[in-house]
């Protein structure tokens, strides 16, 4: 089990660490066959260590005022995630994020341009703040807004965004009771795969940076928004 987990954690790694998002993406619905109890603690301790080795590389690129504007978006975010895992259908909840997702991606293919300013981060961050901590998906709300930037400022400022945002959204599970011992044991032993898979995402990272980084941005959005609504669609109950 230890090991189909590390694998799923090395390759959602090399997404996260190219693209600048998408860990979750990846993992969250592989993880929760393999095990249920990785999804969502661990792997939101994981995505945090991931943001930090991102922060390490491309921090010097990041838009720091720009996070600034998503994290005060996030706070209220982050307790309407912790509804929705205490006490609200997360079916419904994912339904509606995943066709939101897929809604901003058609309109960035259409005509649409959104611009990383104070209201639009802000949105973006209470957005991100739900989906991050209800389904472990909240990377694409920030990642549209900077679909046109260089590959190490997407990164980068993900990167610190993540570090932020998994910080509060980690205190709101604990105070919620979601936080143990045995969710902190697995995160432990799946951490060297993600350092493993963050190593290879060095090669991908520079072929993306050649005039690739949008398409990868609106790609990984558009599949994170297909995969909850087809873990809704095809879920009981």
């Amino acid at each position: 089990m230890i090991i189909a987990a590390g694998l799923v954690i090395a390759l959602s790694a090399l997404v996260q660490g190219a693209v600048g998002y998408g860990m979750a993406l990846v993992a969250a619905p592989l993880l929760a066959l393999v095990d249920p109890m990785l999804v969502p603690v661990p792997l939101i301790l994981l995505t945090s260590g991931h943001a930090v080795l991102a922060v390490i590389r491309d921090g010097r690129s990041a838009d720091w005022p720009g996070i600034g504007w998503a994290m005060l978006g996030r706070l209220p975010g982050t307790g309407l995630g912790v509804i929705a895992v205490v006490a609200l259908s997360q079916r419904v909840f994912s339904l509606l994020v995943g066709l939101s997702v897929l809604a901003c991606v058609v309109l960035s293919l259409l005509a649409w341009r959104p611009r990383p300013r104070p209201a639009s981060l802000m949105l973006a961050g209470l957005a991100s703040g739900a989906g991050g901590t209800a389904a472990s998906i909240g990377g694409p709300p920030i990642a549209l807004l900077y679909q046109d930037a260089a590959g190490p400022r997407v990164r980068g400022t993900i990167g610190g965004y993540f570090v932020l945002g998994s910080v509060t959204s980690i205190i709101a599970l604990a105070a919620a009771g979601q936080v143990t011992g045995e969710s902190l044991a697995r995160t432990v032993l799946l951490t060297p795969f993600l350092l493993i898979g963050f190593a290879l995402s060095g090669p991908a990272r520079r072929l993306l940076d050649n005039g690739w980084t949008r398409g990868a941005v609106l790609a990984v959005s558009a599949a994170s928004g297909v995969l909850l609504i087809g873990r809704v669609l095809l879920s009981r109950g």
